[in-house]
């Protein structure tokens, strides 16, 4: 039988597949072919529901917490469902003999389709081909197809479909699987069917609209008034089934009736459209994307395919509601972390939207300004001035961090992350101002950025305090390395919080100019020139402690902990979980989680030497398990950086495979969105060489010596600019309407060049400073 939707599939450079059906791949699978416009994302559960699925709906912003015991992304009724029976006998993935099935998530236009061949148990044959996508065109809207046909005799087809609502919240360590909402209406209304569901504990609302109709050969389309058919087809005759739905975002209750009919005008015009004009102006928005976020990559082919996985997973997220929502940490393609949003969306994340959608990484620093009084009052609650951001946040702002968790070794913890991981008031601030950096949106700082970074300084100026001897200290603290917690003066928290205050102070310098909005807003935080000036004396007294060869002491006292050396290695080069030591008993060792010192070291790069860089990583690197998904992209970026290309290559190769490979055990739970974010960090900063130097776009590449070249498009100050770099060439275009000139600082060198003319300059050898040895500290 051919493939009905083999125009759909793309090419194997974007396409991700399944052969086969495995039961125990099932919820991973469910994962990685997740589908999502920005607005809703969807698991992708098979439509039959087969035993141990986890489908999962959601809504961007949408959390609730009524049965939990802190607020979580509310699992939301499934509309890719549907369920056939055959001769008594249920058409399904479980319940049939499968004669062949392959998935295929086209990476390039964001449809997954499918096509499986099932026998009953009187070897009668069925093709199953099915086709669905969330429309990028239009958010609200998603569209599901399906072709059956009877391949050894007539049949009588039964088909049951509907909004499933039986869906449920997952269950976590103290608490069981949940339902967020109650149906409150349900109803039939011309061709389409209406379901509104209300949120139990925030009363929001949610409206549904769906309709099917199907058509049997070249027949007119029948709609389905109910949601079970009996259909009767001849052997080899196909009927094909259109599902279209509509999802509003949520809605008070004060807003429910003027949607109702706005969706219902909508919803009858999309009912009316073709599939194909549909799936194409979805196609085609998917296109406008990937023409400015493709990464080429000339030289390996599965590096290629799996680079745009990580991509796509990154556009599905991309979206705009001025900060009503942002990007959790496991996107909208599973519960894990509840769907709580943490740094990984400033650090990991924001470079990637704020060089290709600006406007979706200033809706997520959006995101935390409209929640700045909830910051306030955390801070002021915690003794302090200015603002502490949650550790964990969801939609009101406040702490959602739960109080338990299962920690490596499966053993149930106290989370201590909320009282002392306070780092994230600067990640904060830090990403305002790279967002700043790249975008030149003077709007954005002055209306939003500048009182995040002043109130962010502000926290850290009050929350120093000078010890018996009189030195400035940051105690009670924790870094990223969360083995080690209520220590002193970590040094990530350490060098971000001394940034802090410094950009701070500058930033409030430069502020001046602009003297109505600079009065308006020194009146509103009751800002005095006497108080910045103080932001600028305490920078000067945080200080790290640091070795003679230039290593900087984690926190205070690590330098004491037990050092036991990481004999133990997985197939990528990861440390294993040590024998002979507890987890519990980490924090008495110098074991780190994840990249710590070495983050430092990276986001503050322009204040440290090569010799400090190199010094650092390759004593952290011998004491560091990598146990986050967050750790192995920053250790990609240090080690390109200080040119030990090997390092570097095998650290990328980790965080690129971390979902498509489920390399971290827990795919299953959603998507890692930081990975996502590192691995394009590492294209782009590490091997791509970009950086801002002088406020002015600079590259030197130092490529992994597989790859011939790197193609990609950054947008940076207003221009699109167009690169193609090799080992020892930069190919450049920048794109902007107005004749104007602009620098750009190739290999080390400023050059001004013309807008919308393509240049090419070259280099004789790399000036990378290569670090070949494994060095011992």
């Amino acid at each position: 039988m051919k493939n009905f939707y083999s125009k759909y599939l793309g090419d194997e450079l974007w396409q991700i597949k399944e052969i086969g059906f495995k039961r125990g791949l099932q919820n991973i699978r469910e994962s990685q072919f997740s589908l999502g416009n920005g607005l809703i994302g969807s698991r992708a559960a098979l439509e039959e529901k087969p035993k141990g699925a986890q489908p999962g709906l959601y809504l961007s912003g949408l959390y609730d917490s009524l049965t939990a015991q802190v607020d979580e992304l509310v699992n939301l009724p499934n509309p890719f469902y549907f369920k056939f029976i055959a001769f008594g006998q249920k058409i399904g993935i479980t319940a049939m003999d499968i004669v062949s099935h392959t998935r295929t998530l086209n990476t390039q236009n964001g449809t997954l389709s499918r096509h499986t061949v099932y026998a009953d148990n009187k070897k009668r044959r069925y093709d199953y081909q099915s086709i669905r996508f969330l429309s990028m065109d239009n958010k609200n809207i998603g569209v599901m197809q399906i072709v059956l046909t009877p391949l050894d005799s007539d049949l009588e087809l039964e088909c049951q479909t509907g909004i499933d609502t039986s869906v449920y919240n997952s269950g976590v360590v103290t608490e069981g699987r949940k339902r967020h909402f109650a149906i409150s209406e349900l109803g039939q209304q011309d061709n389409s069917k209406i379901l509104v569901i209300k949120t139990s504990g925030k009363q929001l609302n949610v409206i549904y609209r769906s309709g099917l109709y199907y058509k049997i050969g070249a027949k007119k389309r029948i709609y389905a008034e109910g949601n079970a058919l009996r259909i009767k087809l001849k052997k080899n005759q196909r009927v094909v089934f259109t599902k279209i739905f509509y999802i509003s975002s949520f809605l008070q209750k004060k807003d429910l009736e003027k949607n109702k009919i706005k969706s219902k005008k909508v919803f009858s015009k999309v009912l009316k459209s073709s599939f194909k004009t549909l799936i194409n102006k979805h196609s085609q928005t998917w296109k406008v994307l990937w023409d400015q976020s493709d990464i080429i990559i000339e030289g390996t082919a599965d590096i290629q395919k799996n680079i745009r996985f990580n991509i796509y997973h990154l556009l599905i997220c991309v979206h705009f509601d001025q900060g009503l929502s942002s990007i959790g940490a496991r996107t909208l393609s599973g519960e894990g972390y509840r769907g709580h949003i943490f740094w990984d969306a400033e650090i990991f994340l924001l470079p990637f939207y704020a060089y290709q959608y600006p406007e979706a990484a200033k809706n997520m620093l959006l995101y935390r300004y409209r929640r700045i009084n909830q910051a306030r009052a955390l801070a002021k609650e915690k003794g302090y001035s200015g603002v502490l951001f949650p550790w964990e946040s969801a939609d009101s702002g406040k702490e959602e961090t739960p109080s338990w968790a299962k920690n490596l070794d499966g053993t149930i913890i106290k989370i201590k992350t909320a009282e002392f991981e306070q780092h994230i008031v600067a990640d904060v601030a830090y990403a305002c101002y790279k967002y700043f950096q790249i975008s030149a949106d003077y709007d954005f700082l002055e209306d939003y950025g500048y009182e995040i970074i002043f109130e962010s300084a502000r926290f850290w100026a009050s929350r120093v305090k000078r010890n018996k001897k009189g030195k400035v200290s940051i105690a009670d603290i924790m870094g990223p390395d969360e083995f080690h917690e209520k220590v002193n003066n970590n040094a990530y928290t350490n060098l971000m919080a001394q940034w802090n205050l410094k950009i701070g102070q500058n930033l409030y310098q430069q502020f001046k100019k602009k003297k109505k909005k600079y009065n308006q807003l020194k009146s509103k935080l009751n800002l005095t020139d006497k108080e910045v000036k103080q932001w600028g004396k305490i920078a000067a007294e945080i200080t790290v402690k640091i070795k003679r060869n230039k290593v900087i002491e984690q926190f205070d006292g690590f330098f004491r902990k037990d050092y036991i050396e990481i004999v133990n290695f997985d197939e990528n080069n990861i440390p294993l979980l040590p024998e002979g030591v507890k987890v519990k008993d980490y924090n008495k060792t110098q074991f780190v989680k994840q990249a710590d010192v070495v983050m430092a070291l990276y986001l503050l790069g322009d204040n440290f030497d090569y010799k400090t860089k190199e010094s650092n990583f390759w004593f952290y690197l011998r004491r560091t398990l990598h146990k986050s998904s967050l750790s192995a992209s920053v250790h990609a970026l240090a080690a390109a950086e200080i040119g030990a290309l090997s390092r570097a290559y095998q650290f990328f190769n980790v965080a690129l495979r971390a979902d498509i490979s489920d390399l971290h055990g827990n795919t299953h739970e959603g998507i890692h969105a930081a990975s996502l974010g590192g691995v394009w960090q590492c294209i782009i900063y590490g091997f791509a060489g970009v950086k801002i130097e002088k406020n002015i776009l600079s590259l030197a590449p130092y490529m992994p010596l597989t790859w011939q070249s790197i193609k990609f498009n950054l947008l940076f100050k207003g221009a699109r600019w167009e690169f193609q770099v090799r080992k020892k060439e930069v190919r450049v275009k920048a794109c902007i309407r107005a004749k104007s000139k602009l620098k750009i600082i190739i290999f080390g060198k400023i050059h001004t060049i013309n807008a919308n003319r393509i240049y090419n300059f070259k280099v004789k050898k790399q000036i990378k400073k290569i670090s070949l040895a494994e060095k011992y500290y």
